[in-house]
Parts: structure tokens; C-alpha cells; sequence
């Protein structure tokens, strides 16, 4: 894959939001765990301790939270949504007859589309990879990952609005 196809594309909101997120998980979500898992430590036994336990599988989870947050932080392309211009693009909702079944869904990350019911597909899987670039009524077809060929048909392309 090419470098352009590893870049996260998020709206200003999406970042600004996930940039929050972050900085609260770092700073006061740090502290809240670390105080539970002290308090929970001064009950004694840690191997019975079920509440040390759960604390410390939140801090790990936490953790790499923070971590894929950076990350995606770090390498993401912000800027406003893509105009629909009929092409499939990070960042549009795409309708597609995939498989003989009309679908609805956001290409991009699913940080994209916060709290949307809209499925959403990377850029990076099967079926993002195989649709990025054609233009409404462009057909193709992709390898999904039990090795079956999958038709798809892109209908439609919109602006994706939060």
C-alpha cells in the first residue's frame, strides 16, 4: 500500500474531539485509575484481589487507548469533509449494491463518524480498498476474507455530514 492509503483522514470536530479524549484519559484518567488500584491495593492480597484485578485490565485497556489515540493523532490529515463529487473518497458516505444488497456506509474511520449509526469501512479493508476511486455506477468486485469474490456497485456518493 501506498503512504497516502496509511493517512487517516478526520473532520476539524472529529479531531478536536479525539484530541479531548485523550488529554482526559492522560491526565485525569490516569489519576482516577491509579487511585483505584492504591485503594484496592491496601486491601491486602493482591492473587484474590478481584478489584485490583479489574483496575489494572482498565489500566491496560486505558493505555492502549491513549496509545492508538496518539497515533492516529499524529498521522491524520484534518481538514473538512470531501464535496461529493460522484467519486468514492475517505470521508464520503458511499450507497453500493454489494453482493445483491443495497448498503449505506461512511469510508474512513469509524472516529470519523462519532456517535452516526452509519457502518463504516477503512480505506484499508477489502472492501474500502476495492471501491476507492471509481464513480457512481463503476462496478468491480473484491476478495473478501474467506477467499469469496464479493460484486459491488456504487450507487450513490454524498458529502458525509456529522
Amino acid at each position: 500500500m501506498t503512504d497516502a492509503s496509511q493517512v487517516t483522514f478526520l473532520t476539524q470536530e472529529a479531531y478536536d474531539r479525539l484530541q479531548a479524549e485523550l488529554e482526559h484519559l492522560s491526565t485525569v484518567g490516569r489519576d482516577e485509575i491509579a487511585k483505584r488500584i492504591e485503594a484496592a491495593r491496601e486491601e491486602g492480597d493482591l492473587k484474590e484481589n478481584g478489584g485490583y484485578h479489574a483496575a489494572k485490565d482498565e489500566q491496560g485497556k486505558q493505555e492502549a487507548r491513549i496509545r492508538t489515540l496518539t497515533e492516529l493523532l499524529r498521522t491524520a490529515t484534518v481538514s473538512e469533509a470531501p464535496e461529493a463529487d460522484g467519486t468514492v473518497q475517505p470521508g464520503t458516505v458511499i450507497s453500493a449494491v454489494v453482493a445483491g444488497g443495497e448498503e449505506k456506509f461512511l469510508l474512513g474511520s469509524r472516529e470519523i463518524a462519532g456517535d452516526s449509526e452509519l457502518d463504516v469501512y477503512s480505506e484499508q479493508s477489502p472492501l474500502g480498498g476495492a471501491i476507492i476511486g471509481l464513480k457512481v455506477g463503476d462496478k468491480t468486485s473484491y476478495e473478501a476474507p474467506n477467499g469469496k469474490s464479493i460484486s459491488v456497485e456504487i450507487t450513490g456518493v454524498e458529502a458525509y455530514t456529522p
